[in-house]
């Protein structure tokens, strides 16, 4: 088991939001002896900005958005108290098979225990981290909530941090971008496909292609290769 002060660095260490998502995911399953885990942030009008998930099919997801997140009751008990649950602590013995999040979602991926805990800022719920134990696997254990609980507080602190300074777009060029078309920016720099930044940002592949076409034009630019290097130009620290 990874050691709870190793993760705490690891995601201390991160100086921007994506490296902090990568030192959790990295790090975080190991630890709380999961099979499948994940990271949900939204943005300031609480819309989903990004998603990474580890050993989750991508229908899974799908089938959660549909009709598993309005009936999930550890997710309610996480918006509501913006503190750390799992199946046994928010349902009552027996009724966790029973709800309609285990027969409806869980039940067709072999999600046998679940466990959210909230990351917080300015006051309200910015994020959520996921993990599933499938097949024959013990619950989570009152030191697994005590343990997450901990790591929410880094991991809200130190989104806070870099959130504070992170790179920016400042020229008036870039300035004609939505903060959608940034990320799709930033994330072809980083060597994303448009299938995989799609994925990330839970649109389609479509969506993506139409978005870079309006990117090329605001940038006033006709390739990937060519918006990589001038968004360069644009960001500043």
């Amino acid at each position: 088991m990874a050691n709870l002060q190793s993760l705490f660095h690891a995601i201390a260490s991160a100086n921007d939001e994506r490296k902090l998502r990568l030192a959790l995911m990295d790090n975080v399953g190991e630890h709380f002896g999961v099979q499948r885990w994940g990271i949900y942030l939204t943005d300031e009008q609480s819309r989903l900005a990004s998603v990474d998930v580890s050993g989750v099919p991508e229908s899974l997801l799908e089938r959660y958005e549909q009709v598993g997140r309005a009936v999930d009751p550890v997710m309610r008990y996480v918006v509501e108290r913006h503190a750390p649950a799992h199946e046994e602590l928010v349902l009552p013995p027996g009724g966790w098979k029973q709800c309609d999040l285990y027969q409806n979602c869980c039940a067709y991926y072999d999600h046998e225990h679940i466990m959210t805990g909230p990351i917080v800022g300015a006051g309200q719920l910015i994020g959520t981290v996921h993990f599933a134990r499938i097949g024959h696997t013990p619950a989570f254990s009152s030191d697994h909530l005590a343990d997450l609980s901990a790591l929410c507080l880094h991991l809200s602190a130190c989104l806070a941090m870099v959130k504070r300074s992170p790179q920016q777009f400042n020229s008036p060029l870039a300035h004609r971008l939505t903060p959608r078309e940034r990320q799709i920016v930033e994330l072809v720099a980083q060597g994303l496909t448009n299938a995989e930044i799609g994925a990330k940002l839970w649109i389609t592949e479509n969506s993506v292609k139409q978005a870079l076409k309006r990117i090329f034009r605001k940038l006033e630019v006709v390739n990937r290769a060519e918006m990589v290097a001038r968004s360069q130009n644009m960001l500043t620290a």
